[in-house]
């Protein structure tokens, strides 16, 4: 079985690669995330190479691509950090193409496809859905519920911005009553939207594992390099089994939402529930191996560290989907729950 990426897979992640590393140098990602502001021009670029509407059927005006697609460009958004709206714009596209009616599709797709008309998602739990990624400048919020899914038009939604520590993306609580209903709790967009958020925290990961590395390779004390020592070779190498356990957890989830969709909630599961893990000690590791330099707001990890922090929760919290995973895995008598 060959588990590489296509030809086409390749190009796309090669080309996120070169166009995320010039449009999103360090002190960029810094100067947006410090003014609380978006890269405009780059979300247009993305939106013009059909980024926004990659998965999303080619009848409504994306690229008619897959889940695995769209984890390749969210793990490239996730190691540059980038501070576009793809990941809450693609939020309320999967729930909408999986269990929007015909009429929702074709009012909502094409503009969350070309970005025009951006869309996120909430999990609405008592009135509130607490934790809402980009719904201040949003179009339509889908709302996940315990027992169903809405999707109504922002201005009929009540939004408040929240200060959170991760400053390269703005969140707000959203409040909203009626819309119009999704299908069920939105089918299995909520695993594909795991699947996607872990591949973005992989991305995260990777850019602090190297980020350590380099440091550890570069630092010296008593005359050799700090990477040198044991306790520091160690951590680095738990690190990268980390990043590589999540990498694979994400892309098995991917695949399976691609070709083996039955088996799509117990790998997307699986992949938020580890990743979400990964995430936080990869970029804690990496805080220790800098040492006392990467403690200051001067040093660029503390955003990559902030931003694991807060996806580790965003639409579910590992210890949730760890329950998730044995519930579905038959471990416990309870139902499965996205």
């Amino acid at each position: 079985m060959n588990f590489d990426f296509s030809d086409d897979q390749q190009a796309i992640k090669r080309t996120a690669k070169e166009m995320l590393a010039e449009r999103f140098k360090l002190e960029k990602v810094r100067e947006l995330a410090e003014a609380g502001e978006y890269h405009e021009e780059a979300w247009t670029e993305m939106c013009e190479l059909g980024w926004a509407g990659i998965f999303i059927d080619d009848k409504h005006g994306g690229q008619g691509l897959g889940l695995v697609e769209l984890a390749i460009l969210c793990e490239e958004l996730g190691y540059a950090l980038a501070p576009v709206p793809f990941l809450s714009n693609a939020a309320a596209g999967l729930a909408l193409q999986i269990a929007g009616t015909e009429e929702q599709r074709q009012r909502w797709l094409p503009g969350i496809a070309s970005g025009e008309a951006r869309g996120t998602l909430g999990l609405l739990r008592a009135g509130e859905a607490k934790l809402v990624p980009d719904a201040v400048g949003a179009e339509v919020i889908v709302l996940l519920t315990g027992d169903g899914a809405q999707v109504v038009e922002a201005a009929n939604a009540e939004i408040e911005p929240l200060d959170v520590i991760d400053a390269t993306r703005p969140y707000a609580a959203v409040r909203a009553d009626g819309g119009d209903s999704l299908a069920g709790e939105g089918g299995d967009s909520p695993y594909r939207l795991a699947t996607a958020l872990a591949a973005e925290l992989t991305g995260v990961a990777q850019r602090a594992l190297e980020m350590a590395v380099e440091y550890a390779r570069d630092r010296k004390q008593f005359g050799r390099p700090i990477g040198a020592y044991q306790a520091v070779s160690h951590r680095c190498a738990q690190m990268l089994l980390e990043v590589e356990g999540a990498r694979s957890t994400s892309y098995y989830a991917a695949w399976c939402g691609d070709a083996e969709p039955e088996s799509l909630a117990l790998a997307g599961s699986m992949a938020k529930a580890y990743a979400s893990d990964a995430g936080w000690r990869v970029t804690a590791s990496a805080l220790q191996v800098l040492g006392g330099i990467g403690f200051t707001w001067e040093h660029d990890l503390h955003f990559f560290l902030k931003r694991a922090k807060v996806d580790g929760v965003l639409y579910g919290t590992a210890e949730e989907y760890r329950d998730n995973v044995a519930r579905l895995a038959g471990l416990s008598r309870e139902p499965a729950t996205a």
